[in-house]
């Protein structure tokens, strides 16, 4: 028996566009409205785990002089000084968020 394959995420995210419209626009009975709506989870889910591995992959971890850690978003083999670059929002690497800000 053949695995299923798991779709792109632009595949998925398309599908999932689509069961909304339908749902939106269509007069669906309930038990076509659960199973479009079970599907559209399934993808919601699926996307954001795509999503994660995505950030994940291209976020470094850099140590601060103090020892913490901030989240460095990847630049493509700036290296080191990309360490002592300011983050995103113009904040240094190593202080604290703005107030509700996130590290990243």
């Amino acid at each position: 028996m053949a695995k299923e394959k798991k779709p792109r995420f632009e595949e998925a995210l398309k599908r999932l566009e689509e069961i909304v419209a339908r749902m939106e626009d269509e007069n669906l009975a309930l038990d076509r409205a659960l199973e479009l709506y079970e599907e559209g989870i399934g993808l919601t889910r699926l996307c954001t785990r795509m999503l994660d591995a995505a950030e994940k992959r291209i976020e470094v971890l850099a140590k601060n002089p103090d020892g913490t850690a901030t989240a460095v978003p990847f630049d493509g083999g700036a290296g080191a000084e990309a360490v002592d670059a300011p983050a995103r929002g113009g904040r240094p690497r190593g202080g604290a968020p703005e107030e509700g800000g996130l590290l990243l």
